[in-house]
């Protein structure tokens, strides 16, 4: 779900290379680094944009 084209891309490398308890908040206070968008459907979910799996879901 990270975006490795993202303009903050010391940000990306700081996420990247931390220790595996730290990831998930530095994502969280960084959202600029994910890949967009990120749309649910229950259980189902994609990243990016991907309209024709989205006609597929009922």
């Amino acid at each position: 779900m990270l975006n490795p084209k993202c303009k903050d891309q010391d940000t990306l490398a700081r996420i990247q290379y931390a220790v595996d308890d730290e990831k998930d908040a530095n994502v969280l206070a960084n959202q600029q680094v994910l890949k967009t968008p990120i749309v649910r459907n229950g259980a189902k979910a994609t990243v990016g944009y991907v309209p024709e799996v989205w006609k597929t879901w009922e």
